[in-house]
Parts: structure tokens; C-alpha cells; sequence
């Protein structure tokens, strides 16, 4: 995987405009639509069950975060996700505070149970819990760190046979025999709230145009941390909310030619 490889990906997604439908909780559902929308995809958000296979159905990915989760949307999220396997459509799982209480522990698992996740997306403490791991975790924020993130990610990619990103100061992108890190980004993204659950959705939206999954990650957490750098040189010193409007627009400025010359990832 070389940097034009994985800045190509990116001129895809501009290209194709591909429907990622997300069941997304109800902290982010703007904050998503909006950055998508910058990237160059397209946004939407529907949780009917009387509808959600039929929205899948006319998508390129399916996004599924259990941020603000009940046993409703859950029936929803693998009414969506068994369509979208049976149609091959990639699906992205946030298993947002996992760890947090145990019936949102016990719903993750569910869901992975029931549905082939293509890509998990989480902080360490998430994935460690949706592995059965007790990983400490204070809400929906990680918590206290235990171990490697790339032995957690390499386990849990082997464990549910699907690709797993753990983001953190680097993040961690493996299948479970081949591993990147990416060490991209900035702090303040943490500063912002939504912006890991806006990351997985952008996932859904390079995996939906890109279906070796390794490239579509590398590209897509690439893309993410160098518009927050970029976001951070503008506006970063005048606080959180100027730099949330300031990285939507770099979402969209951040060019082809900026992965090339910016991106930072190694192979493990």
C-alpha cells in the first residue's frame, strides 16, 4: 500500500457520491450528515424497521452506532444489517460504550452476533468489551488503558473474523494478519463530540467505493486526521466549537494531493 494508492480512494468517494445510510444515535445524527455531506458522500439517517431494508437496499454502506441505543433500533440495525449481507453491502459497527452498562454491552454482541460486520470501530475499552474483556470505561469514553491496541485489535479482528480499527493517539487498522498505524490527527477531536462516530461513517463511505477494506481504512483515517491537523492550524487556537466548523470545511478542502504529501502510516 503506497500513499498514492490510498489518496486515490478519496477522489472515489467525491467521484461516486455513495448513500451511506447510517442508524446513528441521536447526539451526532447532524454533525454526521454534515461532514459527509463535506467529504462528498451522501448522508441518511432512517431507523423504521417498516423501511430500513429498503434503504439499504439503494446504499453503498451501511453505518450501524448504538450511541443512544434501545431494543427498537437494535431490531432495526440487524433487520438493516442481515440485508445488507445478503447484498454484499459493506457494514460498519460503532459499539459506542460498550463496557458502559450491560445491556449496551449485551446488545453489541448481539449485533455482531447476528449480523457480518465488515469494519468494527472503536476506542480500546469499546473493542475490548464487545470481545467479552472488561475494559474499564468512564460513559462513553475510554477509560483506563490495559495492554497494546495492536494486540487488542489483531485479537479481535481474529476473534469475529472482521477487520477492527481502534483509534487513539495512533490509530490501529488490522484484519488480523496484515496491521497498519496511522498517526494522524489531532487532539482536539476529542474536544468535539461525535467526531469518532463521524470517523466510522466516513469508513463506510471509502467502503463503499473501496472494497479491500485495509486500503479503504488507511485511506479514510489518512483523510480524517490530516483535515483535523489542517483544521487545528486554522482555527485551532480559538477553541473547540471554531475548530468542529473548521474541520467540516477541510472535510471538504483536503485533497488527493494533501493524503499524498501528509499521510502518515506504517505497516506493523
Amino acid at each position: 500500500m503506497n500513499h498514492h494508492n490510498v489518496s486515490s480512494v478519496l477522489q472515489r468517494v467525491r467521484d461516486e457520491n455513495p448513500l451511506v445510510h447510517n442508524i446513528t444515535n441521536v447526539v451526532v445524527t447532524n454533525f454526521t450528515a454534515n461532514g459527509l455531506l463535506a467529504l462528498g458522500a451522501s448522508p441518511v439517517m432512517a431507523y423504521a424497521p417498516e423501511e430500513v431494508a429498503d434503504m439499504v437496499r439503494i446504499s453503498r454502506a451501511l453505518v450501524l452506532n448504538i450511541g443512544t441505543l434501545n431494543k427498537d433500533v437494535v431490531s432495526s440495525m440487524i433487520l438493516a444489517g442481515k440485508t445488507a449481507n445478503e447484498l454484499g453491502i459493506p457494514v460498519i459497527f460503532d459499539p459506542v460504550g460498550a463496557g458502559a452498562t450491560l445491556f449496551r454491552t449485551e446488545m453489541a454482541q448481539k449485533i455482531i452476533l447476528e449480523v457480518k460486520v465488515s469494519v468494527i470501530r472503536g476506542n480500546a475499552a469499546e473493542v475490548a468489551n464487545v470481545l467479552g474483556e472488561k475494559w474499564e470505561i468512564k460513559g462513553v469514553d475510554g477509560g483506563s488503558r490495559q495492554g497494546s491496541n495492536v494486540e487488542l485489535a489483531v485479537t479481535a479482528a481474529q476473534k469475529l473474523r472482521t477487520t477492527v480499527v481502534i483509534t487513539g493517539k495512533e490509530d490501529v487498522l488490522t484484519d488480523g494478519k496484515t496491521t497498519y498505524l496511522v498517526s494522524n490527527g489531532h487532539p482536539l477531536l476529542t474536544k468535539v463530540t461525535g467526531t469518532g462516530c463521524l470517523l466510522t461513517s466516513v469508513i463506510g463511505a471509502f467502503a463503499g467505493v473501496e472494497k479491500d477494506l485495509l486500503l479503504a481504512g488507511v485511506s479514510a483515517l489518512t483523510f480524517y486526521g490530516i483535515a483535523a491537523e489542517k483544521a487545528f492550524e486554522k482555527a485551532g487556537d480559538l477553541g473547540p466549537g471554531s475548530f468542529q466548523i473548521e474541520f467540516l470545511n477541510q472535510l471538504s478542502l483536503v485533497s488527493s494531493e494533501d493524503i499524498q504529501k501528509f499521510a502518515s502510516f506504517k505497516q506493523v
